[in-house]
């Protein structure tokens, strides 16, 4: 290929984190998601209390918000599970 052709060719730019940084990234990842995990469980068990309590004591309005609860815990597990997948699909390997 001749050089004015060469440069209409597009270069392709990949971003690479500095130094040890991917090290570093990764420890606050896995934290993240270690501590999210543990929310989604605890969200699980005030859901299940509530709706227990509410039954226990007669309170249709506390069971009514346990059950709503645990459903939004499902949801979000569901789009927790697939909206990284998505993400990815949409951006690639992040290369320009």
């Amino acid at each position: 290929m001749t050089l004015p052709l060469l440069a209409l060719v597009p270069l392709k730019v990949c971003p690479v984190a500095p130094g040890n940084a991917a090290v570093y990234v990764d420890q606050i990842t896995g934290n993240v998601l270690w501590a999210v995990g543990v929310l989604f469980v605890l969200a699980i068990v005030v859901g299940i209390g509530a709706v227990v309590a509410g039954r226990l004591f007669s309170m249709p309005h506390a069971s009514r918000v346990g059950i709503i609860s645990l459903v939004i815990v499902f949801v979000a597990a569901i789009a927790y599970l697939t909206l990284p997948g998505m993400l990815a699909a949409l951006l690639g390997s992040g290369c320009i």
